[in-house]
């Protein structure tokens, strides 16, 4: 398992922002963040500076929110907390990876079905254009999507597996699990390593995806942050 130290998993919003994701980015200094119908992920420099903040806070505006995932940071006092949540990031570990043959590529047509899927089950931030990312893999049952996950992070070298969600009257049936095996085998066959975060509170999350072949790498935290109305130039 891969060392904490200068690994990409550590900011992996910033590396991937600045790597295979560059495209998605919207930027000012040294702040940045996905387009706003993407992902509300941003990401700052590793033990950000008072002019980063600065940066950030031109780069959302005041008074609106900033999330930032993995790490753990201690903006300036002008700046409010809006949300702070323990998390877990996982990495591969011996996943059974396999493609599923009942398991079909989403496209952008399948968008309105993802959004109605997401908003049933809330798996996590899932908006109009996330589909972008990367792939996203659903299963249908009578023509109807009642499951689905795909790639959110992609960072050089990994690949973050996330939305993985499954209708309420579908589950029981192992979709999940198998949603995840073939999303974890395509990011194999990239030479790339999956990983996935989860919620601290979530155990049962957490001990499904070590039943599956994950395994912690670390503790994590989710937090976002409200800008000052004032922004110092």
């Amino acid at each position: 398992m891969e060392s904490s130290t200068s690994s990409p998993l550590d900011n992996p919003a910033l590396a991937a922002l600045r790597g295979p994701h560059a495209h998605f980015a919207d930027r000012h200094g040294n702040a940045v963040r996905y387009q706003r119908d993407v992902c509300p992920m941003a990401a700052l420099p590793d033990n950000p500076t008072l002019g980063d903040w600065t940066d950030a806070a031109a780069l959302v505006g005041a008074g609106t929110s900033m999330f930032l995932p993995v790490v753990d940071v201690t903006p300036p006092a002008d700046w409010g907390l809006q949300m702070r949540m323990n998390g877990v990031q996982m990495v591969d570990d011996g996943v059974a990876a396999a493609p599923d043959d009942e398991a079909i590529e989403l496209t952008t047509d399948d968008v309105p079905e993802m959004l109605d899927l997401v908003r049933r089950t809330e798996p996590g931030p899932f908006l109009p254009r996330t589909i972008e990312l990367g792939t996203y893999l659903g299963i249908r049952r009578g023509g109807r999507l009642v499951a689905m996950g795909g790639e959110r992070l992609h960072l050089p070298g990994w690949t973050e597996i996330s939305a993985v969600c499954t209708d309420p009257d579908n589950r029981g049936q192992g979709l999940g699990s198998r949603l995840i095996r073939a999303l974890a085998h395509g990011i194999r066959l990239r030479g790339e390593v999956p990983f996935l975060h989860a919620s601290a509170a979530n155990t049962t999350a957490i001990s499904l995806y070590e039943t599956l072949g994950f395994a912690l790498r670390r503790e994590v935290m989710f937090q976002s942050f409200v800008a000052p109305h004032e922004i110092r130039r």
